[in-house]
């Protein structure tokens, strides 16, 4: 089986994944294993899209980890006890870009001095009327353990989270079924958005709308 590990300290691992019995590759690999936490697993399902993902732990904030040395992780999926789970993903679409992300979805004022204005729409029926504060998270169920939870002090395991983040009026935050369509529509800027950890950011101005959605693809996680 072929491996490419993947972490900023992943040199660290390579010599244990070799005496595992896989091939440590750069290209075509089998699966990616991710060495970290949350954050490694995000910027390696970012890289490599749609490829199984194996977690070794080398961080204290790690949800998908399991509590068993990496060693016998790595002796486990050379025997085949695994399984392959899938989790879905959100997608955001805004002025002819697209990002996609594991964990969240996020519309953040620019301007940590100035709020952003905006309104939601949820399958086309208005929400709320106009919200004005930093913005709003649109989580998966495994980001509604992270930036979600921070706001809302719940998390949800089926559908689609909305929180609205820091907003001047009391605005309760949503749980919404799985094929949700949400549009944000802002009022007055500036605002990005943005998927989990990833650099890339679309900058928003008043009138430009954003539609989040599941996407059609997922992440793949071996769990053993």
């Amino acid at each position: 089986m072929k491996v490419h590990v993947f972490g900023k300290e992943s040199e660290i691992i390579l010599d244990l994944v070799k005496k595992s019995g896989f091939e440590v590759v750069d290209k075509n690999p089998d699966i990616i294993a991710s060495y970290g936490g949350d954050g490694t697993l995000m910027r390696s399902e970012f890289e490599f899209p749609g490829i199984p993902k194996l977690v070794l732990k080398n961080s204290q904030v790690c949800k998908l980890c399991v509590d068993l040395p990496n060693e016998e992780i790595l002796r486990r999926v050379k025997n085949g006890q695994y399984k392959i789970e899938e989790l879905d993903k959100l997608e955001a679409e805004t002025k002819g870009r697209k990002v996609t992300g594991l964990n969240d979805i996020v519309v953040h004022n620019t301007n940590p001095r100035h709020a952003v204005r905006y309104t939601i729409f949820v399958n086309g029926r208005e929400i709320g009327g106009e919200i004005i504060g930093d913005g709003v998270v649109i989580a998966t169920p495994l980001g509604s353990t992270g930036y979600y939870r921070s706001i809302t002090d719940s998390f949800f395991e089926i559908g689609i989270g909305l929180a609205f983040n820091n907003s001047t009026e009391q605005s309760d935050h949503m749980v919404l079924s799985d094929n949700s369509e949400i549009k944000i529509k802002i009022a007055r800027g500036p605002a990005i958005v943005y998927a989990d950890n990833q650099s890339e950011a679309i900058e928003l101005k008043e009138g430009d709308e954003v539609v989040v959605k599941k996407s059609k693809e997922t992440a793949k996680i071996i769990r053993v």
